[in-house]
């Protein structure tokens, strides 16, 4: 299962990386009341990914640089990503 939880966690990471996300968006779509599929809490105990909150916005769940280190060492960081 540690192979599929570092790939689905790489997913996740690629994902926010690409724009910071509504952290409701986030929770809809990776919270898993799997007990072996701890994909989010995972990614925020390795700070890949962190959550803040946005003016205007609310909470929001963006890349950390361990984040991006991770992606750039998987060569996975997207080409245009929101700083």
């Amino acid at each position: 299962m540690a192979s599929v939880n570092e790939a689905l966690i790489l997913d996740l990471v690629e994902w926010i990386a690409v724009q910071p996300r509504r952290y409701d968006d986030v929770m809809a779509a990776w919270r898993t009341s799997c007990p072996q599929l701890t994909i989010w809490e995972d990614a925020v105990d390795r700070k890949l990914v962190i959550r803040d909150h946005r003016h205007g916005i609310g909470a929001t769940v963006r890349i950390t640089p361990a984040g991006r280190a991770l992606l750039t060492a998987a060569e996975r960081l997207p080409k245009t990503p929101v700083p």
